[in-house]
């Protein structure tokens, strides 16, 4: 089970950080999609709630669910340790924090720049 809530979150963190050159290369290039107003708030909600977390110094729900599968104690964000994990860099928590703010201004400046749409219902035909 705890790889399953490793496999969740690494889709979400991949949904977050693909996301953003998602939109602007979907834009450039005419892709309708990219302008789904579900997807982009789907989107900026999430990048929102993980700046939140770490403006707040709350552990990602996630990577606490994870570590008490996994039997083990939640001391480092599910990002910070997987940083550290591939790179063997250590950072001040901080850092991910005014990483995560600077990556949520991003995406919430992306909204306006390239404005999302509404679908609208189809028309019954007469």
């Amino acid at each position: 089970m705890a790889d399953a809530v490793l496999v969740a979150h690494f889709a979400i963190v991949l949904f977050i950080t693909a996301g953003l050159p998602l939109i602007y290369l979907g834009a450039a290039l005419g892709w309708s999609w990219v302008r789904d107003w579900r997807w982009r708030a789907l989107h900026v909600g999430l990048i929102v709630f993980v700046a939140s977390e770490a403006l707040v110094g709350m552990a990602c729900p996630l990577t606490v669910w994870e570590d008490e599968l996994r039997g083990r104690e939640s001391g480092s964000g599910f990002i910070e340790r997987w940083v550290h994990a591939i790179m063997f860099y250590d950072v001040p928590p901080w850092v991910f924090t005014v990483a995560y703010v600077a990556f949520a201004a991003l995406v919430a400046l992306t909204w306006f720049v390239i404005r999302p749409t509404r679908l609208r219902r189809a028309q019954p035909l007469p």
